[in-house]
């Protein structure tokens, strides 16, 4: 049948809007945190940690201390898994008790396939360490253990039992020191009336349903699912017919970057709403910012192919291996390679690639270069460096 189309113009903007990308964020940093619904947490910092530059660039008064003090002190998030280690509005807690679950069996059987070593046995050791001694660190746990050889992930076995604990939610990260997770009890961490509150699993697929569809704007069941990754695809499947069928979404057909449709679901009233209004301004966002997580939608909604070259040899990569995108009104015109370098107190800025039929005016420069120069600001750095013949051609690579 027939769905009405939202045009790729208002797709955009409906999208970026409900990522906070349109306005500066009103309220509260707890607030931004659960309007996202998530922030996900890594440790690269090669101009700032991911998370701490996807809240900057909704809040430019955003420092990483604030990240830090709603975690530690104010309890108002908990660190968990999504797709990936995030930080989550504590408030979301009970639903994770049907992530901790499913993983409690999920896990067990593939990690004991992945690592060499017999980290169950290390489960009651642990749990009594942590209970007779307090909060402790995966280094403190293993100091002695010999950690296998086949890679960054081939952990020691009581790192290996900590991270079970953590993901099936019977031991909570307290805070993160240098960007270390340092554990404890979770009924230590989560506020009494969370830790003990209880849902029943379809309650919890409704809810993340739900609240993945309100903060996409419009999204295929595949992408609700993927969203906190706590329905399964089949779950998201059962719930977009039944939401269908009582009216609670309809059907729409999402135009990409190429003129294609993507037939997808959206709240009724959606394509009725103003389309969002975009500031001119030039954004420098993490890799990871929620907007982009999705390689493949971006791609398909911006027409921005984007991947980190982390894995492809120096030879053979088109830009830096860490590069980060650049957004300026609805659109993605280029990628930035820049690294701090904080001991000289330089951000330097190797080089620049526009995407293609993007042109770099005398306009469009001033705005590239006065988000560099608020990202130094943020990056502690003091002034920016730019290398010769910075600004390339797309096409040369």
């Amino acid at each position: 049948m027939p769905a009405p189309i939202l045009t790729n113009f208002a797709a955009r903007r409906v999208f970026l809007a409900r990522h906070q990308l349109a306005d500066t964020p009103k309220g509260d940093l707890a607030g931004l945190v659960d309007t996202l619904g998530f922030v996900q947490l890594d440790s690269v910092n090669t101009l700032a940690r991911a998370h701490d530059l996807t809240l900057w660039a909704r809040r430019p008064t955003y420092r990483p201390p604030a990240l830090e003090q709603l975690l530690a002190r104010d309890r108002a998030v908990f660190e968990h898994w999504t797709h990936d280690a995030s930080v989550i509005p504590i408030g979301s807690f009970p639903h994770w008790r049907h992530r901790f679950a499913r993983d409690e069996v999920r896990l067990i059987d593939r990690w004991k396939a992945w690592h060499s070593h017999e980290f169950e046995d290390r489960f009651e050791g642990v749990l009594r360490r942590i209970s007779d001694h307090g909060e402790c660190t995966s280094g403190e746990l293993a100091a002695g253990e010999v950690r296998g050889k086949t890679g960054w992930w081939d952990w020691h076995p009581s790192k290996t039992a900590l991270e079970y604990l953590w993901r099936t939610g019977q031991i909570s990260v307290v805070r993160r020191d240098s960007f270390r997770k340092v554990y404890d009890l979770t009924e230590r961490v989560i506020p009494a009336e969370l830790l003990n509150a209880r849902h029943h699993p379809e309650q919890t697929v409704d809810w993340a349903c739900s609240g993945a569809i309100d903060r996409l704007g419009f999204a295929t069941s595949g992408e609700i699912a993927a969203f906190f990754a706590l329905a399964t695809p089949d779950e998201a499947k059962v719930w977009c017919r039944a939401a269908f069928a009582s009216g609670r979404i309809i059907e729409v057909d999402v135009q990409n970057a190429d003129s294609s449709l993507r037939r997808s679901f959206a709240r009724p009233g959606l394509l009725d709403e103003p389309v969002p209004d975009l500031p001119p301004r030039v954004r420098i966002l993490s890799p990871f910012d929620p907007a982009l997580r999705d390689r493949n939608r971006a791609e398909r909604l911006f027409g921005f192919h984007y991947r980190i070259e982390i894995f492809v040899p120096e030879p053979q990569r088109k830009y830096g291996y860490y590069v980060f995108p650049v957004m300026q009104g609805d659109g993605l015109i280029g990628r930035i390679d820049a690294r701090a370098e904080r001991p000289g107190g330089i951000l330097q800025v190797r080089a620049f690639w526009p995407e293609a039929g993007v042109q770099m005016g005398k306009g469009r420069t001033a705005l590239l270069l006065a988000e560099l120069d608020r990202v130094a600001q943020f990056a502690g750095c003091d002034r920016v460096e730019l290398a010769e013949g910075w600004i390339r051609n797309p096409l040369a690579g």
